[in-house]
């Protein structure tokens, strides 16, 4: 079968939440599983960063960090000019869309595997970095520099949450240890891996089930920028990892990345700095559009765009 084994498990969770089915996790079981997840990918890192010069990072991250802030400022004009989009709603969209889904990277990094291509495991050090610059762009593009806005509770919500808190306490606590002393932790966080993603895709696929209800509210338009957005970052996300010379697996991964949309961190801060904008909208398009069609097509589509510009390039 050409598909990963760990999709069918969302494509799975689709089927049954379309179907009816009772089938569901529970919100105790999701918790842990994304705990875990974060967990896995950041001990990865900082691994991978224990071995590495942290210092040859640096300009790495401030270019793959300052390029994605294109993201957000390409999706608002789009949602305003094309799509004729409120203000509000425009702005917290695109903050959406330039911020990263950590499981679309976890599928990401497993079909890399599955397909025996290597990349850096210090990638998730980008994960880290890009998830609240566009979020604080959004907001900009929806408020300006106002002094109501509540920049602290803004930057406490992005900063201290769950997602932002584990992954930099598990590089941490990788990179200090390193795999050696930290070898324990390792047949838990990496050989039982692709088992826990597969059933939090599971869980994922019923929860986006129930979301392609509100493609009705979110119309046309935003259903063909679900698809069409991500791709055109994915290129971006190519360009800019063949320019810092990645290779192959990492600049797949850096696309996945580009391409993903926030379900996570971008909502619960769009909650608080934009309380006006529909959140049916940006959820409706980030988790019922393009979250399916990226653990479905957009990775594998993303890995053969990747092949064909190094080819071209060489």
């Amino acid at each position: 079968m050409g598909i990963d084994p760990v999709v069918a498990f969302f494509v799975l969770g689709v089927v049954g939440g379309r179907l009816g089915s009772d089938l569901k996790l529970s919100s105790g079981l999701y918790d842990t599983l994304t705990i875990y997840l974060l967990l896995a990918i950041g001990l990865k890192g900082g691994f991978e960063l224990a071995n590495s010069d942290v210092a040859s990072l640096v300009l790495p991250v401030l270019v793959v960090v300052a390029a994605s802030a294109v993201t957000p400022v390409i999706a608002y004009q789009v949602l305003r000019r094309m799509g004729k989009l409120a203000h509000p709603d425009a702005a917290s969209i695109s903050a959406h869309y330039g911020s990263v889904s950590v499981v679309t990277y976890a599928v990401g990094a497993a079909f890399l595997t599955r397909e025996a291509v290597g990349y850096d495991g210090y990638m998730s050090i980008f994960l880290v970095f890009l998830e609240f610059p566009a979020i604080i762009i959004g907001v900009l593009l929806a408020r300006g520099l106002k002094r109501d806005t509540e920049w602290r509770e803004l930057a406490r919500e992005v900063l201290c949450g769950k997602a932002i808190v584990l992954l930099v306490g598990a590089l941490l606590i990788g990179w200090l240890w390193g795999r050696e002393g930290a070898q324990s932790l390792v047949p838990f966080f990496e050989g039982l891996f692709k088992g826990f993603l597969a059933l939090f895709l599971l869980g994922m696929g019923v929860m986006a089930a129930s979301r392609l209800d509100d493609l009705k509210r979110v119309g046309g338009f935003l259903i063909a920028f679900g698809v069409a957005m991500p791709v055109v970052s994915a290129v971006g996300g190519v360009l800019v990892g063949w320019l810092l010379g990645l290779s192959v697996g990492s600049t797949t991964l850096l696309a996945v990345l580009y391409a993903s949309a926030s379900y996570i961190a971008a909502p619960a801060a769009m909650r608080i700095a934009i309380p006006e904008a529909n959140p049916a909208l940006s959820l409706g398009a980030s988790m019922g559009i393009t979250f399916p069609f990226n653990v479905v097509l957009g990775i594998p589509l993303y890995h053969q765009m990747t092949l064909y510009f190094y080819k071209v390039m060489s």
